[in-house]
C-alpha cells in the first residue's frame, strides 16, 4: 500500500467523515478522554482505580460498574432518541438524512435494550440479591467480573461503530438479507454481530453464576418459599437466560460466518434461508422482553411491599405466575411475523398463547393493588417509580392483546400503534424500576439516600414527557404512519401529535438531567444512612451497615420466614449472644485476568469487524493465553482477620445506638 491508498482507506473506510455529527462526537470523546486522564493523573488515582475497581471482584462494586457503565448508554441511547423525535417534529424536517436516521434509530434499540435496560437490573441484581439471600457474594466472583468485562467491551466495541467504519443501519433486529453482505457492504454489520455475541457470553455467564448463587448459597432456613420475591425474578430470569441466549449467539455467529467467510445459511442465492435467521433471533427475542420484566416484577414487589408496610399480598401465586410466564415466554414467537404469510391454524395457536401470558401477568397487577390495599402507604420517591409503572404498564398490556389478535396484526404491526405498545411495555417495566431500584438500594451501596424532592420531580417530569411521548403515537399509528419513517408531508394530518411527541421526549431528558443531579446533589448533601435501614425494610440486606461491608454479614443469619428482617423487628428479637464472636472471614483475591481477557476479545472482534483475520487470530491468542495463565492460578484467596471485622461491626452499633437514642 503507498501513502496515497493509506490516505484514501482512512478517510473512506475507516474514519468515519463529512459528518458533523461525528465530528462534534469525535471532539466530545477526545476532551472527555484527557479529562479523565488528567483527573486521575492529578489526584494520583491510577492505581486505587486499578485495585478497588478494575480488578475487583466484590459483587457490590461490579453491580455498580455496571449502573454506571449502563448510564452511560442510557444517555447514548436518550440522544439518539431526541434526534430521531427532532427529525419527525415537523413536516419535511432535514435535521437528519435518511442514512443518519437509519443508523441512529437501529442503534438506539440495540444500546437501550442490550447495553443499558438489562446492565442496569443485572447490576441491581449483583448488589442486592446475595444480601437478601445472606451470602458473602456470588458462586463464582471471578467469573462475575469477566461477565462484567465482557459486556463492558462488548458495549464499546458497538459504540466504537459510531466514529470508525460507520454505525449499523439494518434495524436492532438486524434480519437478512438486509443484513447481508451484498444489501449492507462494509464494517458497519460485523460490529452489530460481534458485540453482541461478546457481550452475550457475559450475559450467559451470569445467568449461570446468579442460579448457582440462589441455589447453593442462601443462609441456613431460607428455603425457596423464604426468598424475597426479587430473588425469585432473578431465579426465573436467569433460567430464561440460560435457555435463550445461546439461540441468538447461534444465529449471530451464522450471519457472522456469512458475512465474513462467505457461507450461506441465511442468503437465499445460496439456498439459505432467512426466515431461520427470524425465527431464531424471535426465539430468543421474546424470552428477552421477560428477561427485562421479570427483574422489575421483582423490585416493584420489594418497593412496594416495604413502602405500604406490608407483607407482599399472595407470594406463592406470584412465584408461580412468573413460573408461568417463563414457560410461556419461548412460545409465543411467532406473533412477531403474523404478517409474514403463516397459515390460519399456526396464527391462531400463537395467537392464544399470546393472549394467555397475559393471565399470570395480571395476577401481578391485582397483588400489587391488594399488597396496597388498607396499607400504611409512604409516597417515597421510589415508591412513585413503582406506582407509576402499574397504570402504564396495564395500557401497554391492553394494547399488548389487541396485538395478539393475528388479523387485527395485519393493521397494527408495522404501525406508530407497535412502537407506543412495546415502549409502554418496556419503559414502564424497566426504565420505571432502574430508577425505583436506584433510589431503594441507593444507600445500601453508598451510605446516603438520594433527596427526595429532587427525585420526584424526577419522577414526574419524566411519567408526563413519556405519555406525551407514547400516547400519541397509538393515535397516529391508527392514522397510518408506519415505522422507520424519517420524514413525512403536512398533508398526512400527523404534525401535531409528532410535535407533542416531541416535545414529551424533551420532558424525559431534563428530567434524567435531573436524576444524574440528584446523584451529584446527594453525594454532596444526602442524609446519610446511619442504621443501615433508611425504609424500615423486610429483608437481609437491611440488616446489615450501609454502605455494606466487603464481607457482608459477620454472622452468617439464620432465617425463620418469609420477609426474616421483618419478623426479627416485629418481634423485638434481641441479637444472639454469639455475636460477641467474630472469626476470619475467607474472601477471593482481586484479579486483572477478566480485565485482560475480555480485552482480547475485544482485539479479536475488532479483527473480525474490518475482516483483518491477523488481528483476530492475535486476539483469539491472547484470550487462550489469559485461560492457560488461569488455569495454573492456584488463587486461593485471603482472610479478613477477626479484629478488623469487630472494630467495622463495633463502630456500626456505636452509630446505631447513638441514632436510636
Amino acid at each position: 500500500m503507498n501513502l496515497e491508498s493509506i490516505k484514501k482507506f482512512l478517510l473512506e473506510d475507516f474514519f468515519v467523515t463529512g459528518d458533523p455529527f461525528i465530528y462534534a462526537a469525535d471532539i466530545m470523546i477526545g476532551l472527555t478522554s484527557i479529562l479523565i486522564i488528567a483527573v486521575l493523573t492529578y489526584f494520583k488515582k491510577w492505581k486505587w482505580l486499578w485495585n478497588e475497581w478494575i480488578t475487583s471482584v466484590d459483587h457490590k462494586k461490579i453491580g455498580i460498574m455496571y449502573m454506571i457503565a449502563s448510564l452511560m448508554m442510557l444517555i447514548r441511547a436518550g440522544i439518539d432518541a431526541l434526534m430521531m423525535r427532532t427529525q419527525l417534529m415537523l413536516p419535511s424536517m432535514n435535521f437528519l438524512d435518511s442514512q443518519q436516521y437509519n443508523e441512529i434509530f437501529t442503534t438506539h434499540g440495540v444500546v437501550m435494550l442490550l447495553f443499558m435496560a438489562m446492565p442496569f437490573l443485572f447490576g441491581l441484581i449483583n448488589v442486592a440479591m446475595p444480601l437478601q439471600i445472606g451470602a458473602r457474594d456470588v458462586a463464582f466472583p471471578y467469573l462475575n467480573s469477566l461477565s462484567f468485562w465482557l459486556f463492558f467491551f462488548g458495549a464499546m466495541l458497538f459504540n466504537l461503530s459510531f466514529v470508525i467504519g460507520g454505525s449499523p443501519d439494518a434495524g436492532w433486529v438486524n434480519y437478512p438479507t438486509l443484513a447481508g453482505e451484498k444489501l449492507s457492504p462494509g464494517p458497519s454489520i460485523n460490529y452489530y454481530l460481534l458485540s453482541l455475541q461478546i457481550s452475550g457470553l457475559g450475559t450467559l455467564m451470569s445467568g449461570i453464576n446468579f442460579i448457582a448463587t440462589i441455589i447453593k448459597m442462601r443462609a441456613p432456613g431460607m428455603t425457596l418459599m423464604r426468598m424475597p420475591i426479587f430473588t425469585w425474578s432473578t431465579l426465573i430470569t436467569s433460567i430464561i437466560i440460560v435457555f435463550a441466549f445461546p439461540v441468538l449467539t447461534i444465529a449471530l455467529a451464522l450471519l457472522t460466518i456469512d458475512r465474513i467467510f462467505g457461507s450461506h445459511f441465511f442468503t437465499v442465492a445460496g439456498e439459505g434461508l432467512p426466515m431461520m435467521y427470524v425465527n431464531m433471533f424471535w426465539l430468543w427475542g421474546h424470552p428477552e422482553v421477560y428477561i427485562l420484566i421479570l427483574p422489575a416484577f421483582g423490585i416493584f414487589s420489594e418497593i412496594i411491599s416495604t413502602f405500604a408496610r406490608k407483607g407482599l399480598f399472595g407470594y406463592r401465586a406470584m412465584v408461580y405466575s412468573m413460573i408461568v410466564i417463563s414457560l410461556l415466554s419461548f412460545v409465543v414467537w411467532v406473533h412477531h411475523f403474523f404478517t409474514m404469510g403463516n397459515s390460519p391454524a399456526v396464527n391462531s395457536v400463537f395467537s392464544i398463547s399470546t393472549m394467555a401470558i397475559a393471565v399470570p401477568t395480571g395476577v401481578k397487577i391485582f397483588n400489587w393493588l391488594l399488597t396496597l390495599y388498607k396499607g400504611k402507604i409512604k409516597m417515597s420517591a421510589a415508591n412513585l417509580w413503582a406506582l407509576g409503572f402499574i397504570p402504564i404498564f396495564v395500557i401497554g398490556g391492553a394494547t399488548g392483546v389487541m396485538l395478539a389478535s393475528a388479523p387485527a396484526d395485519y393493521q397494527y404491526h408495522n404501525s406508530y400503534f407497535l412502537v407506543s405498545h412495546f415502549h409502554y411495555v418496556l419503559i414502564s417495566g424497566t426504565v420505571f424500576s432502574i430508577f425505583a431500584g436506584l433510589h431503594y438500594w441507593w444507600p445500601k451501596m453508598f451510605g446516603h439516600t438520594l433527596n427526595e424532592t429532587l427525585g420526584k420531580w424526577g419522577f414526574w417530569l419524566f411519567a408526563i414527557g413519556f405519555n406525551l411521548t407514547f400516547f400519541p403515537m397509538y393515535i397516529v399509528g391508527l392514522m397510518g404512519m408506519t415505522r422507520r419513517v424519517n420524514t413525512y408531508s403536512a398533508d398526512a394530518g400527523w404534525t401535531s401529535l409528532n410535535f407533542i411527541e416531541t416535545i414529551g421526549a424533551y420532558l424525559m431528558g431534563i428530567a434524567f438531567l435531573i436524576i444524574v443531579y440528584n446523584i451529584y446533589y446527594s453525594a454532596r448533601h444526602g442524609r446519610r444512612d446511619q442504621t443501615g435501614d433508611p425504609w424500615n425494610g423486610r429483608t437481609l440486606e437491611w440488616s446489615i451497615p450501609s454502605p455494606a461491608p466487603e464481607y457482608n454479614f459477620a454472622h452468617i443469619p439464620r432465617v425463620e420466614g418469609i420477609d426474616t428482617y421483618w419478623l426479627t423487628k416485629k418481634d423485638n428479637r434481641k441479637e444472639p449472644s454469639n455475636h460477641s464472636t467474630y472469626k476470619a472471614i475467607h474472601m477471593p483475591n482481586n484479579s486483572g485476568q477478566p480485565f485482560f481477557m475480555s480485552l482480547f476479545f475485544f482485539i479479536a472482534g475488532f479483527g473480525l469487524v474490518f475482516e483483518w483475520i491477523p488481528i483476530a487470530i492475535t486476539g483469539t491468542l491472547g484470550i487462550g493465553a489469559v485461560m492457560i495463565v488461569r488455569s495454573f492460578d492456584e488463587d486461593k484467596g485471603y482472610h479478613i482477620p477477626a479484629w478488623k471485622i469487630k472494630k467495622t461491626e463495633m463502630k456500626q452499633r456505636g452509630q446505631n445506638h447513638e441514632v436510636n437514642k
